[in-house]
């Protein structure tokens, strides 16, 4: 029996949302989507980089593996979210998918941690894209409702508010849409 390979899906506007342009430096945080994390990493092309770090092999195999059906050159890296294995400024976008479920859990100061590698490793200027579970669409919304992470997180103003602590400025909600929230912050320069 002869059997396909999945295809990878398109997801038109989160590709969209994140903004990452042909040429861009493009790192990648986080549990992924590994079809999402593929069609971002075709976005920079030859001329960009993209580099992606989980926590687990598994996550990276399924990164790898998409990658590989999408052709997208990618250096795949298995290490804590709080210790990047980059130097300082190499990074023009950080995309940190699933964002609240990776910081609500962190106390205080592993947070603070956490963002402030994502931080270091972006460049003067650079965009941090944090992707977050957003207002429930079509039947999901009907059926239930999305579930808070952590209330307390949310209560204490979330993944914007952990952004602007860790120095983004500014930092702002792009989008609620189709299930995800999309909220952007800028490392500012000297």
């Amino acid at each position: 029996m002869f059997l396909r390979k999945p295809a990878i899906t398109s997801d038109p506007l989160a590709v969209t949302m994140t903004g990452v342009r042909m040429g861009e430096r493009l790192l990648q945080i986080g549990g992924i989507d590994a079809k999402l994390a593929a069609q971002l990493a075709a976005k920079p092309g030859m001329s960009g980089h993209v580099a992606i770090v989980v926590t687990n092999d598994r996550d990276a195999e399924r990164a790898r593996a998409a990658a590989a059906q999408t052709g997208a050159l990618v250096d795949v890296r298995s290490a804590p979210i709080g210790a990047l294995p980059f130097g300082a400024g190499e990074f023009d976008v950080v995309v940190l998918h699933g964002a609240a479920g990776a910081l609500a859990p962190l106390d205080a100061s592993a947070r603070a941690r956490t963002l402030s590698e994502m931080h270091r490793v972006l460049r003067e200027g650079g965009r941090i894209v944090a992707l977050d579970p957003g207002a429930p669409t079509g039947l999901s919304a009907l059926l239930r409702s999305a579930p808070a992470v952590d209330p307390g997180y949310d209560a204490s103003g979330g993944t914007i508010a952990a952004l602007e602590a860790a120095g983004f400025r500014p930092v702002r909600l792009l989008a609620d849409r189709e299930g995800t929230r999309f909220i952007e912050g800028i490392r500012p320069g000297l």
